[in-house]
Protein backbone atom coordinates (compact mmCIF):
# COMPACT_ATOMS: atom_id res chain seq x y z
CA UNK A 1 0.00 0.00 0.00
CA UNK A 2 1.54 3.46 -0.81
CA UNK A 3 1.10 6.33 1.54
CA UNK A 4 2.41 9.86 1.57
CA UNK A 5 5.91 10.26 3.11
CA UNK A 6 5.15 13.01 5.88
CA UNK A 7 1.93 10.85 7.23
CA UNK A 8 4.30 7.89 7.63
CA UNK A 9 6.93 10.27 9.22
CA UNK A 10 4.34 10.75 11.74
CA UNK A 11 3.73 7.44 11.93
CA UNK A 12 6.77 6.93 12.38
CA UNK A 13 7.70 9.45 15.49
CA UNK A 14 4.27 8.36 17.11
CA UNK A 15 5.43 5.01 17.51
CA UNK A 16 8.42 5.90 18.91
CA UNK A 17 6.53 7.67 21.71
CA UNK A 18 7.25 11.08 20.83
CA UNK A 19 4.81 13.69 22.37
CA UNK A 20 6.20 17.49 20.86
CA UNK A 21 7.91 18.46 17.53
CA UNK A 22 9.46 22.31 18.09
CA UNK A 23 9.58 24.12 15.04
CA UNK A 24 8.35 27.20 12.84
CA UNK A 25 7.15 26.85 9.14
CA UNK A 26 8.02 27.79 6.15
CA UNK A 27 6.88 26.63 2.79
CA UNK A 28 9.21 23.95 2.57
CA UNK A 29 7.61 22.16 5.38
CA UNK A 30 3.89 22.71 5.47
CA UNK A 31 3.29 19.06 4.23
CA UNK A 32 4.95 18.39 7.58
CA UNK A 33 2.51 20.29 9.40
CA UNK A 34 -0.73 18.64 7.60
CA UNK A 35 0.53 16.16 9.00
CA UNK A 36 1.20 16.73 12.39
CA UNK A 37 -2.47 18.54 12.53
CA UNK A 38 -3.89 15.17 12.08
CA UNK A 39 -2.14 13.41 14.45
CA UNK A 40 -3.41 13.06 18.29
CA UNK A 41 -0.48 11.97 19.77
CA UNK A 42 1.98 14.44 18.32
CA UNK A 43 2.12 18.00 19.18
CA UNK A 44 3.85 21.18 17.61
CA UNK A 45 5.27 23.54 19.16
CA UNK A 46 5.49 26.71 17.21
CA UNK A 47 7.78 29.38 18.17
CA UNK A 48 8.89 32.79 16.65
CA UNK A 49 12.53 31.93 16.26
CA UNK A 50 14.32 29.00 15.13
CA UNK A 51 16.98 29.08 18.04
CA UNK A 52 13.89 29.28 20.61
CA UNK A 53 12.96 25.79 18.94
CA UNK A 54 16.40 24.22 19.18
CA UNK A 55 16.84 25.13 22.54
CA UNK A 56 13.94 24.29 23.85
CA UNK A 57 14.35 20.60 22.17
CA UNK A 58 17.80 20.49 23.96
CA UNK A 59 15.89 21.21 27.06
CA UNK A 60 13.39 18.36 26.73
CA UNK A 61 16.20 16.37 25.66
CA UNK A 62 17.81 16.94 28.58
CA UNK A 63 15.02 16.29 30.50
CA UNK A 64 13.64 12.94 29.48
CA UNK A 65 17.07 11.29 27.90
CA UNK A 66 15.51 10.75 24.52
CA UNK A 67 16.17 12.36 21.31
CA UNK A 68 13.91 15.58 20.32
CA UNK A 69 12.94 16.58 17.18
CA UNK A 70 13.36 19.98 15.64
CA UNK A 71 11.11 21.22 12.32
CA UNK A 72 12.78 23.79 10.36
CA UNK A 73 12.49 25.35 7.14
CA UNK A 74 15.41 25.70 5.00
CA UNK A 75 17.89 29.02 4.28
CA UNK A 76 17.36 31.16 7.37
CA UNK A 77 15.46 28.62 9.03
CA UNK A 78 18.62 26.75 9.00
CA UNK A 79 20.75 28.76 9.70
CA UNK A 80 18.40 30.62 12.87
CA UNK A 81 18.58 26.93 14.74
CA UNK A 82 22.13 26.57 14.26
CA UNK A 83 23.01 28.11 18.01
CA UNK A 84 20.98 25.83 19.43
CA UNK A 85 21.87 22.33 17.67
CA UNK A 86 25.72 23.54 18.30
CA UNK A 87 24.93 23.60 21.47
CA UNK A 88 23.41 20.42 22.34
CA UNK A 89 25.96 19.15 20.23
CA UNK A 90 29.03 20.61 22.63
CA UNK A 91 26.77 19.32 25.65
CA UNK A 92 26.20 16.19 24.00
CA UNK A 93 22.47 15.74 23.65
CA UNK A 94 20.74 13.29 21.53
CA UNK A 95 18.33 15.36 18.75
CA UNK A 96 17.13 15.00 15.34
CA UNK A 97 16.61 17.91 13.11
CA UNK A 98 14.01 17.48 9.95
CA UNK A 99 15.17 20.71 7.54
CA UNK A 100 13.23 20.93 4.61
CA UNK A 101 15.16 21.89 1.25
CA UNK A 102 14.42 22.86 -2.14
CA UNK A 103 12.74 20.59 -4.51
CA UNK A 104 15.29 17.63 -5.39
CA UNK A 105 14.49 18.92 -8.91
CA UNK A 106 15.83 22.48 -8.53
CA UNK A 107 19.33 21.76 -7.32
CA UNK A 108 21.56 23.90 -9.36
CA UNK A 109 18.86 26.55 -10.38
CA UNK A 110 19.56 28.61 -6.80
CA UNK A 111 15.29 28.44 -6.11
CA UNK A 112 13.97 30.54 -3.19
CA UNK A 113 15.87 30.81 -0.29
CA UNK A 114 18.51 28.32 -0.92
CA UNK A 115 22.36 28.63 0.32
CA UNK A 116 24.01 27.97 -2.99
CA UNK A 117 27.82 29.45 -3.13
CA UNK A 118 29.93 26.97 -3.89
CA UNK A 119 27.49 23.72 -4.55
CA UNK A 120 24.50 22.59 -5.48
CA UNK A 121 22.12 21.11 -3.18
CA UNK A 122 24.47 21.26 -0.21
CA UNK A 123 23.29 23.71 2.26
CA UNK A 124 22.40 21.10 4.66
CA UNK A 125 26.39 21.12 5.20
CA UNK A 126 26.91 23.70 7.30
CA UNK A 127 25.45 21.91 10.01
CA UNK A 128 29.04 19.01 9.51
CA UNK A 129 31.03 20.28 11.97
CA UNK A 130 28.59 20.15 14.90
CA UNK A 131 25.91 17.47 14.48
CA UNK A 132 26.94 13.30 14.10
CA UNK A 133 25.63 12.90 10.85
CA UNK A 134 23.88 15.61 7.83
CA UNK A 135 22.51 13.37 5.31
CA UNK A 136 20.29 14.41 2.96
CA UNK A 137 17.56 12.38 1.34
CA UNK A 138 17.78 11.93 -2.45
CA UNK A 139 15.57 8.71 -3.21
CA UNK A 140 12.06 8.25 -1.27
CA UNK A 141 12.36 5.07 -0.64
CA UNK A 142 15.32 5.47 1.56
CA UNK A 143 13.97 8.26 3.84
CA UNK A 144 12.56 5.56 6.35
CA UNK A 145 16.11 3.73 6.58
CA UNK A 146 17.65 7.54 6.73
CA UNK A 147 15.17 8.42 9.61
CA UNK A 148 15.63 5.12 11.98
CA UNK A 149 19.53 5.62 11.51
CA UNK A 150 19.54 9.61 12.79
CA UNK A 151 17.78 8.45 15.70
CA UNK A 152 19.99 5.59 16.70
CA UNK A 153 22.48 7.78 15.78
CA UNK A 154 21.13 10.49 18.03
CA UNK A 155 20.78 8.12 20.98
CA UNK A 156 23.75 6.14 20.94
CA UNK A 157 27.55 6.19 21.99
CA UNK A 158 28.17 10.14 23.26
CA UNK A 159 24.61 11.13 22.15
CA UNK A 160 24.13 14.42 19.65
CA UNK A 161 21.94 15.98 17.08
CA UNK A 162 21.63 14.64 13.45
CA UNK A 163 20.79 16.32 10.68
CA UNK A 164 17.94 14.99 8.03
CA UNK A 165 18.01 17.56 4.95
CA UNK A 166 14.22 16.44 3.35
CA UNK A 167 13.75 18.55 -0.33
CA UNK A 168 10.25 19.22 0.04
CA UNK A 169 9.04 17.34 -2.63
CA UNK A 170 9.95 14.55 -0.64
CA UNK A 171 7.55 15.02 2.21
CA UNK A 172 4.69 14.91 -0.24
CA UNK A 173 5.84 11.76 -2.43
CA UNK A 174 4.09 8.18 -1.84
CA UNK A 175 6.37 5.21 -1.47
CA UNK A 176 4.95 1.50 -0.11
CA UNK A 177 4.45 1.30 3.82
CA UNK A 178 7.05 -1.58 3.26
CA UNK A 179 9.94 0.55 3.58
CA UNK A 180 8.83 1.69 7.15
CA UNK A 181 7.42 -1.60 8.03
CA UNK A 182 10.88 -3.03 7.27
CA UNK A 183 12.86 -0.81 10.15
CA UNK A 184 9.88 -1.38 12.67
CA UNK A 185 10.91 -4.95 12.79
CA UNK A 186 14.14 -3.98 14.93
CA UNK A 187 14.71 -2.93 18.71
CA UNK A 188 15.42 0.30 19.38
CA UNK A 189 17.26 -0.08 22.19
CA UNK A 190 21.18 -0.73 21.72
CA UNK A 191 23.52 -2.80 24.43
CA UNK A 192 26.06 -0.08 25.42
CA UNK A 193 30.09 -1.40 25.66
CA UNK A 194 30.55 -2.45 29.62
CA UNK A 195 34.23 -2.76 31.08
CA UNK A 196 35.94 -5.77 30.46
CA UNK A 197 36.21 -7.61 33.64
CA UNK A 198 40.43 -7.30 33.90
CA UNK A 199 40.13 -3.90 33.54
CA UNK A 200 37.57 -3.28 36.81
CA UNK A 201 40.05 -4.88 38.75
CA UNK A 202 43.04 -3.13 37.56
CA UNK A 203 41.21 0.12 38.07
CA UNK A 204 39.91 -0.92 41.62
CA UNK A 205 43.25 -2.18 42.60
CA UNK A 206 44.72 1.54 41.82
CA UNK A 207 42.06 3.13 43.11
CA UNK A 208 42.41 1.14 46.83
CA UNK A 209 46.30 1.11 46.73
CA UNK A 210 46.48 5.57 46.24
CA UNK A 211 47.24 7.31 48.44
CA UNK A 212 45.47 10.88 47.59
CA UNK A 213 42.75 9.14 44.88
CA UNK A 214 40.07 11.62 43.12
CA UNK A 215 37.00 10.88 41.34
CA UNK A 216 36.64 13.77 38.60
CA UNK A 217 33.16 13.89 37.24
CA UNK A 218 31.95 15.52 34.63
CA UNK A 219 28.27 15.44 33.06
CA UNK A 220 28.97 12.11 31.47
CA UNK A 221 27.65 10.79 34.25
CA UNK A 222 24.20 12.40 34.28
CA UNK A 223 23.62 11.76 30.64
CA UNK A 224 24.31 7.95 32.02
CA UNK A 225 21.98 8.31 34.62
CA UNK A 226 25.18 6.74 37.14
CA UNK A 227 25.07 8.70 39.66
CA UNK A 228 24.02 5.99 42.41
CA UNK A 229 26.50 3.65 41.18
CA UNK A 230 29.15 7.04 41.65
CA UNK A 231 27.85 7.47 44.90
CA UNK A 232 27.49 3.59 45.85
CA UNK A 233 31.91 3.72 45.18
CA UNK A 234 32.52 6.93 46.44
CA UNK A 235 30.88 6.08 49.72
CA UNK A 236 32.79 2.32 49.49
CA UNK A 237 36.31 3.46 49.18
CA UNK A 238 35.65 7.25 50.83
CA UNK A 239 36.86 8.33 47.67
CA UNK A 240 36.37 12.30 47.46
CA UNK A 241 34.98 13.84 44.12
CA UNK A 242 36.14 17.02 42.08
CA UNK A 243 33.80 18.33 39.64
CA UNK A 244 33.29 19.71 36.52
CA UNK A 245 30.11 22.53 35.38
CA UNK A 246 28.76 20.33 33.72
CA UNK A 247 29.25 17.53 36.50
CA UNK A 248 26.80 19.01 39.34
CA UNK A 249 24.32 17.26 40.50
CA UNK A 250 26.14 13.61 39.18
CA UNK A 251 26.97 13.55 43.42
CA UNK A 252 25.04 16.26 45.79
CA UNK A 253 26.92 18.79 46.70
CA UNK A 254 26.19 18.21 50.05
CA UNK A 255 27.75 14.81 50.00
CA UNK A 256 30.81 14.91 53.03
CA UNK A 257 33.20 13.78 49.98
CA UNK A 258 31.85 16.06 46.77
CA UNK A 259 34.69 18.77 46.85
CA UNK A 260 32.87 21.03 44.50
CA UNK A 261 33.91 22.69 40.95
CA UNK A 262 37.78 22.53 39.56
CA UNK A 263 39.24 25.25 37.41
CA UNK A 264 38.90 28.78 36.54
CA UNK A 265 35.28 28.74 39.46
CA UNK A 266 37.09 26.90 42.00
CA UNK A 267 38.82 27.29 44.64
CA UNK A 268 42.42 26.72 46.19
CA UNK A 269 41.21 23.95 48.41
CA UNK A 270 39.95 22.29 45.48
CA UNK A 271 42.56 22.84 42.75
CA UNK A 272 45.00 21.85 45.53
CA UNK A 273 43.54 18.53 45.85
CA UNK A 274 43.27 17.72 42.73
CA UNK A 275 46.70 18.88 41.27
CA UNK A 276 48.16 17.02 44.44
CA UNK A 277 46.56 13.70 43.74
CA UNK A 278 48.31 10.35 42.67
CA UNK A 279 45.63 9.14 41.34
CA UNK A 280 42.58 10.29 39.42
CA UNK A 281 39.89 8.80 37.69
CA UNK A 282 37.93 10.83 34.89
CA UNK A 283 34.11 10.04 34.46
CA UNK A 284 32.30 11.38 31.51
CA UNK A 285 34.99 14.67 31.15
CA UNK A 286 36.40 15.98 28.85
CA UNK A 287 39.22 17.77 31.08
CA UNK A 288 37.79 20.92 29.22
CA UNK A 289 39.55 24.05 29.68
CA UNK A 290 38.37 26.30 32.29
CA UNK A 291 38.04 22.89 34.78
CA UNK A 292 41.53 22.40 34.34
CA UNK A 293 43.03 25.97 34.53
CA UNK A 294 43.90 26.13 31.05
CA UNK A 295 45.58 22.82 31.35
CA UNK A 296 48.62 24.69 33.49
CA UNK A 297 50.62 22.62 35.13
CA UNK A 298 50.13 22.24 39.00
CA UNK A 299 47.09 24.39 38.98
CA UNK A 300 44.07 22.21 38.99
CA UNK A 301 45.88 19.10 37.19
CA UNK A 302 49.57 17.73 37.66
CA UNK A 303 50.64 14.73 34.83
CA UNK A 304 54.32 14.73 36.56
CA UNK A 305 52.47 13.73 39.94
CA UNK A 306 49.16 12.20 39.08
CA UNK A 307 47.97 8.84 37.05
CA UNK A 308 45.27 9.24 35.06
CA UNK A 309 42.38 6.77 34.15
CA UNK A 310 39.68 8.06 31.79
CA UNK A 311 36.29 6.34 31.24
CA UNK A 312 34.15 7.80 28.89
CA UNK A 313 31.64 6.43 25.86
CA UNK A 314 33.87 8.43 23.18
CA UNK A 315 36.76 6.72 22.34
CA UNK A 316 38.09 10.25 20.87
CA UNK A 317 37.88 11.82 24.37
CA UNK A 318 40.36 9.19 26.22
CA UNK A 319 44.32 11.12 26.94
CA UNK A 320 42.64 14.48 25.11
CA UNK A 321 43.67 16.64 27.82
CA UNK A 322 46.22 14.48 29.72
CA UNK A 323 47.86 11.13 29.24
CA UNK A 324 46.18 8.04 30.70
CA UNK A 325 47.41 5.19 32.52
CA UNK A 326 44.16 3.33 31.67
CA UNK A 327 41.80 4.21 28.92
CA UNK A 328 38.41 2.75 28.76
CA UNK A 329 35.62 3.06 26.11
CA UNK A 330 31.98 2.10 28.22
CA UNK A 331 28.89 3.27 29.63
CA UNK A 332 29.49 5.09 33.06
CA UNK A 333 26.86 3.48 34.96
CA UNK A 334 28.14 -0.34 33.65
CA UNK A 335 31.51 0.87 34.63
CA UNK A 336 30.99 1.74 38.04
CA UNK A 337 28.92 -1.72 38.44
CA UNK A 338 31.85 -3.34 38.06
CA UNK A 339 34.51 -1.34 39.30
CA UNK A 340 32.46 -0.99 42.57
CA UNK A 341 32.04 -5.17 42.49
CA UNK A 342 36.47 -5.36 41.75
CA UNK A 343 37.10 -3.43 44.80
CA UNK A 344 34.62 -5.18 47.01
CA UNK A 345 36.60 -8.70 45.93
CA UNK A 346 39.90 -6.98 46.93
CA UNK A 347 38.93 -5.15 49.87
CA UNK A 348 35.57 -6.39 51.64
CA UNK A 349 36.19 -3.68 54.19
CA UNK A 350 36.13 -0.77 52.07
CA UNK A 351 38.06 2.53 52.83
CA UNK A 352 37.10 5.09 55.74
CA UNK A 353 38.66 8.44 55.51
CA UNK A 354 37.31 10.53 58.61
CA UNK A 355 40.18 12.82 58.58
CA UNK A 356 39.59 14.03 54.82
CA UNK A 357 35.94 14.08 55.71
CA UNK A 358 36.67 15.98 58.71
CA UNK A 359 38.71 18.46 56.60
CA UNK A 360 36.33 18.56 53.82
CA UNK A 361 33.42 19.80 55.80
CA UNK A 362 35.45 22.56 57.91
CA UNK A 363 36.56 23.61 54.56
CA UNK A 364 32.84 24.17 53.25
CA UNK A 365 31.43 25.58 56.72
CA UNK A 366 34.72 28.50 55.98
CA UNK A 367 33.16 28.69 52.22
CA UNK A 368 29.64 29.27 53.33
CA UNK A 369 31.07 31.61 55.87
CA UNK A 370 32.76 34.01 53.76
CA UNK A 371 29.64 34.16 51.70
CA UNK A 372 27.04 35.14 54.59
CA UNK A 373 27.65 39.04 54.88
CA UNK A 374 27.11 39.32 51.19
CA UNK A 375 24.27 37.09 50.85
CA UNK A 376 22.52 38.67 53.59
CA UNK A 377 22.87 41.91 52.43
CA UNK A 378 19.58 43.99 51.95
CA UNK A 379 21.37 46.58 49.66
CA UNK A 380 19.47 47.31 46.39
CA UNK A 381 19.90 46.85 43.29
CA UNK A 382 20.62 43.00 45.14
CA UNK A 383 23.44 40.86 45.31
CA UNK A 384 23.51 38.06 43.01
CA UNK A 385 24.58 36.36 45.82
CA UNK A 386 21.62 37.53 47.82
CA UNK A 387 19.35 36.21 44.92
CA UNK A 388 20.81 32.98 44.68
CA UNK A 389 20.37 32.34 48.54
CA UNK A 390 16.93 33.85 47.98
CA UNK A 391 15.85 31.21 45.20
CA UNK A 392 17.73 28.42 47.18
CA UNK A 393 15.60 28.84 50.38
CA UNK A 394 12.04 28.60 48.48
CA UNK A 395 13.04 26.43 45.49
CA UNK A 396 11.97 22.74 46.34
CA UNK A 397 15.51 20.14 46.15
CA UNK A 398 13.51 18.26 42.74
CA UNK A 399 12.87 21.68 41.26
CA UNK A 400 15.00 22.36 37.55
CA UNK A 401 16.84 25.22 37.09
CA UNK A 402 18.31 25.87 33.48
CA UNK A 403 20.94 28.41 34.02
CA UNK A 404 22.18 30.98 31.11
CA UNK A 405 25.68 32.81 31.03
CA UNK A 406 27.24 35.02 33.87
CA UNK A 407 26.95 34.41 37.33
CA UNK A 408 23.60 32.18 36.84
CA UNK A 409 25.98 29.45 35.65
CA UNK A 410 29.58 30.61 37.09
CA UNK A 411 28.27 31.33 40.56
CA UNK A 412 25.57 29.00 40.64
CA UNK A 413 28.29 26.08 39.29
CA UNK A 414 30.25 27.66 42.12
CA UNK A 415 27.83 28.01 45.66
CA UNK A 416 24.62 26.70 44.50
CA UNK A 417 23.82 23.30 46.12
CA UNK A 418 22.38 20.89 44.00
CA UNK A 419 21.62 17.70 45.57
CA UNK A 420 19.59 16.00 43.16
CA UNK A 421 20.73 14.67 39.19
CA UNK A 422 19.00 16.04 36.61
CA UNK A 423 17.89 19.30 38.23
CA UNK A 424 20.32 22.16 36.96
CA UNK A 425 20.94 22.61 33.63
CA UNK A 426 23.66 24.52 32.53
CA UNK A 427 25.00 25.52 28.52
CA UNK A 428 28.36 24.04 29.35
CA UNK A 429 30.32 24.16 25.85
CA UNK A 430 28.85 26.43 23.92
CA UNK A 431 27.62 28.91 26.56
CA UNK A 432 25.05 29.88 24.81
CA UNK A 433 23.42 33.52 25.95
CA UNK A 434 19.77 32.59 25.26
CA UNK A 435 19.76 28.73 26.38
CA UNK A 436 18.22 28.97 29.72
CA UNK A 437 14.91 31.10 28.65
CA UNK A 438 14.02 29.14 25.95
CA UNK A 439 15.57 25.67 27.33
CA UNK A 440 12.99 25.83 30.29
CA UNK A 441 10.13 25.40 27.76
CA UNK A 442 11.11 22.32 26.83
CA UNK A 443 12.16 21.13 30.50
CA UNK A 444 8.73 21.58 32.05
CA UNK A 445 7.02 19.81 28.90
CA UNK A 446 9.25 16.97 29.70
CA UNK A 447 8.23 17.21 33.37
CA UNK A 448 5.29 19.36 34.00
CA UNK A 449 4.73 18.14 37.73
CA UNK A 450 8.17 19.90 38.57
CA UNK A 451 8.72 23.67 39.37
CA UNK A 452 11.11 24.60 36.36
CA UNK A 453 12.80 28.18 36.47
CA UNK A 454 15.53 30.36 34.68
CA UNK A 455 18.07 32.22 36.28
CA UNK A 456 18.91 34.22 33.64
CA UNK A 457 21.11 37.61 32.77
CA UNK A 458 19.59 40.73 31.17
CA UNK A 459 21.61 40.15 28.19
CA UNK A 460 20.94 36.57 27.71
CA UNK A 461 17.09 37.37 28.38
CA UNK A 462 17.44 39.63 25.21
CA UNK A 463 18.77 38.20 23.14
CA UNK A 464 15.39 36.28 22.12
CA UNK A 465 12.27 37.72 24.54
CA UNK A 466 10.11 35.71 22.36
CA UNK A 467 9.97 32.66 24.11
CA UNK A 468 7.52 34.63 26.26
CA UNK A 469 4.81 34.36 23.45
CA UNK A 470 5.36 30.53 23.09
CA UNK A 471 5.05 30.15 27.02
CA UNK A 472 1.65 31.84 26.46
CA UNK A 473 0.39 30.58 23.50
CA UNK A 474 1.01 26.37 25.08
CA UNK A 475 0.20 27.66 28.78
CA UNK A 476 3.76 26.70 29.92
CA UNK A 477 4.31 27.87 33.71
CA UNK A 478 7.95 28.57 33.94
CA UNK A 479 9.44 31.28 35.87
CA UNK A 480 12.17 33.49 34.03
CA UNK A 481 14.48 35.37 37.18
CA UNK A 482 15.91 38.08 35.21
CA UNK A 483 19.42 38.77 36.72
CA UNK A 484 19.13 42.65 35.51
CA UNK A 485 22.76 44.38 35.98
CA UNK A 486 22.42 46.54 32.57
CA UNK A 487 25.31 44.58 30.96
CA UNK A 488 26.64 41.71 29.42
CA UNK A 489 28.13 42.02 33.05
CA UNK A 490 30.93 38.84 33.00
CA UNK A 491 32.46 40.64 29.74
CA UNK A 492 31.91 43.73 30.99
CA UNK A 493 33.79 43.10 34.38
CA UNK A 494 36.64 41.25 31.79
CA UNK A 495 37.68 44.65 29.89
CA UNK A 496 37.20 46.42 33.07
CA UNK A 497 39.65 44.40 34.90
CA UNK A 498 42.27 44.58 31.76
CA UNK A 499 41.66 47.86 29.78
CA UNK A 500 39.94 49.99 32.33
CA UNK A 501 36.92 50.64 30.75
CA UNK A 502 33.80 48.81 29.56
CA UNK A 503 32.90 49.43 26.08
CA UNK A 504 30.46 47.70 23.54
CA UNK A 505 29.55 45.72 27.37
CA UNK A 506 26.60 47.92 29.05
CA UNK A 507 23.37 49.33 28.31
CA UNK A 508 23.15 52.88 28.59
CA UNK A 509 21.19 56.08 26.68
CA UNK A 510 23.34 59.35 27.35
CA UNK A 511 25.26 57.64 30.19
CA UNK A 512 21.87 56.23 31.86
CA UNK A 513 21.38 52.81 32.48
CA UNK A 514 19.31 51.38 29.87
CA UNK A 515 17.28 48.18 29.60
CA UNK A 516 13.18 47.46 28.34
CA UNK A 517 10.84 46.82 31.26
CA UNK A 518 11.09 43.63 31.07
CA UNK A 519 7.62 43.09 33.47
CA UNK A 520 6.05 45.29 31.10
CA UNK A 521 7.40 43.68 27.79
CA UNK A 522 5.72 40.10 29.89
CA UNK A 523 2.77 41.45 30.35
CA UNK A 524 2.70 42.67 26.49
CA UNK A 525 3.08 39.05 26.00
CA UNK A 526 0.01 38.40 28.03
CA UNK A 527 2.11 37.25 30.79
CA UNK A 528 2.86 38.02 34.42
CA UNK A 529 5.53 40.21 35.58
CA UNK A 530 7.08 41.89 38.04
CA UNK A 531 9.99 43.98 38.84
CA UNK A 532 11.04 43.65 42.86
CA UNK A 533 11.80 47.35 44.12
CA UNK A 534 14.29 45.92 47.10
CA UNK A 535 15.70 43.08 48.11
CA UNK A 536 13.61 42.35 50.96
CA UNK A 537 10.44 42.00 48.31
CA UNK A 538 12.52 39.06 45.94
CA UNK A 539 11.86 36.56 47.85
CA UNK A 540 8.18 36.77 48.55
CA UNK A 541 8.32 37.94 44.47
CA UNK A 542 10.10 34.87 43.62
CA UNK A 543 7.34 32.10 45.99
CA UNK A 544 4.41 34.13 44.04
CA UNK A 545 5.90 33.05 40.58
CA UNK A 546 6.81 29.76 41.51
CA UNK A 547 3.17 28.78 42.63
CA UNK A 548 0.99 31.19 40.51
CA UNK A 549 0.98 27.34 37.55
CA UNK A 550 1.77 30.12 35.04
CA UNK A 551 4.16 31.71 32.84
CA UNK A 552 5.42 34.60 35.37
CA UNK A 553 8.71 36.89 35.00
CA UNK A 554 10.40 38.52 37.72
CA UNK A 555 13.11 41.67 36.50
CA UNK A 556 15.86 41.50 39.90
CA UNK A 557 17.94 44.55 39.45
CA UNK A 558 21.29 43.48 40.47
CA UNK A 559 24.78 44.81 41.01
CA UNK A 560 27.28 43.81 38.32
CA UNK A 561 29.80 42.14 40.97
CA UNK A 562 31.81 39.26 39.31
CA UNK A 563 31.87 36.09 40.31
CA UNK A 564 34.67 35.77 42.90
CA UNK A 565 37.42 33.47 41.93
CA UNK A 566 40.71 31.95 43.62
CA UNK A 567 41.07 30.21 40.06
CA UNK A 568 43.24 30.86 36.58
CA UNK A 569 42.62 30.75 32.99
CA UNK A 570 44.76 31.49 30.46
CA UNK A 571 41.98 34.52 29.45
CA UNK A 572 43.97 36.58 31.56
CA UNK A 573 47.43 36.23 30.78
CA UNK A 574 46.97 36.47 27.30
CA UNK A 575 44.82 40.10 27.62
CA UNK A 576 47.61 41.20 30.57
CA UNK A 577 50.65 38.91 29.41
CA UNK A 578 52.68 37.78 32.73
CA UNK A 579 56.30 36.80 32.80
CA UNK A 580 55.77 33.09 33.91
CA UNK A 581 53.54 32.30 31.14
CA UNK A 582 54.37 31.85 27.70
CA UNK A 583 52.24 30.95 24.78
CA UNK A 584 49.71 29.64 26.50
CA UNK A 585 51.98 27.45 29.16
CA UNK A 586 52.80 28.08 32.40
CA UNK A 587 56.96 28.26 32.97
CA UNK A 588 57.69 28.49 36.59
CA UNK A 589 55.24 28.78 39.70
CA UNK A 590 51.57 29.80 39.21
CA UNK A 591 50.30 32.30 37.02
CA UNK A 592 48.93 35.57 38.96
CA UNK A 593 45.02 35.69 38.52
CA UNK A 594 43.24 38.82 38.09
CA UNK A 595 40.93 39.33 40.79
CA UNK A 596 37.36 39.19 41.07
CA UNK A 597 37.72 38.36 36.98
CA UNK A 598 35.36 36.15 35.50
CA UNK A 599 34.04 35.93 32.32
CA UNK A 600 31.10 33.42 30.48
Amino acid sequence: MNKIISEQLVDYLEKRDTKYVFGLCGHTVIEMLDALEKSEQLKYISVRHEQIASTAADGYARATGKASVVLCHLGPGLTNATTGVANASLDSIPMVVIAGDVPSYYYGKHPHQEINMHADGSQYEIYKPFVKRAFRVDTPELFPEILDRAFRLAESGRPGPVLISVPMDMFSRKIDTRFFERIYKGSVNIIKPSLEENTAKEIAKTLIEAKRPIIHVGGGIVLANASKELEDLVNFLNIPVSRTLMGQGALSDKHPLMLGMTGFWGTNFINEKTSNADVILGLGTRFAEADSSSWYKGVTFNEDKTKFIQIDIDPAEIGRNYPVEIGAIADLKVALIAILKAAKELKPEGIKRPELIEEIKLYKRSFKKSNESIENDNRFPMTPQRILKDVREVLPEDAVICTDVGWNKNGVGQQFDITEPGTIIHPGGLATMGFGSAAILGVKLAKPDKKVITLIGDGGFGTNPSVLATAKEYNIPVVWVVMNNYAFGTIAGLEGAHYKHNFGTVFKIDGHPYNPEWADVAKAYGIKGKKVSSAEEFKEAFEEALNSDEPYLIDVPMENIPVPTEGIWNINDIYTPKENVKDGVLISGKAERSDHVSTN
